[in-house]
């Protein structure tokens, strides 16, 4: 049988994500390969990440870039680290609808700008 938590409880604990994020200066978002084997972008979150959760979500401030991506390939994981590249939530989903990560595009270019529009974290 799966563990159920009252929404409260869901977004109390969302809450801690985010102030994990936001530890330091700004956290960032990484964008990779599958596995993360190769990481494609990197942007950096507004500070605070997020406004406060709710249903069970938290909904990071978007839109945000990566005004030159790191390397070429197929968007395929994402994770959320802080300033200081410590891992606060990995395993995120990485698509173009019906993701954590929403994109306009998975192919990915060294140099090309990469834009974030769409960013949340579900609590399960």
């Amino acid at each position: 049988m799966a563990v159920i938590y009252p929404t409260a409880l869901k977004n109390t604990r969302l809450q801690a994500v985010l102030d994990a994020i936001d530890v330091g200066t700004a956290g960032k978002l990484e964008i990779g390969t599958a596995g993360m084997a190769l990481v494609l972008a990197t942007i950096i979150l507004a500070d605070p990440a997020g406004g406060a959760p709710a249903g069970g979500v938290l909904t990071l401030t978007m839109p945000r870039s990566d005004t030159a991506a790191d390397a070429t390939g197929t968007a395929a994981a994402a994770r959320i680290r802080t300033s200081a590249d410590a891992d606060v939530v990995t395993g995120l989903t990485v698509g173009l609808s019906g993701t954590d990560i929403i994109l306009d595009s998975l192919s990915i270019t060294a140099g090309q700008t990469v834009t974030i529009n769409s960013a949340t974290i579900t609590h399960g």
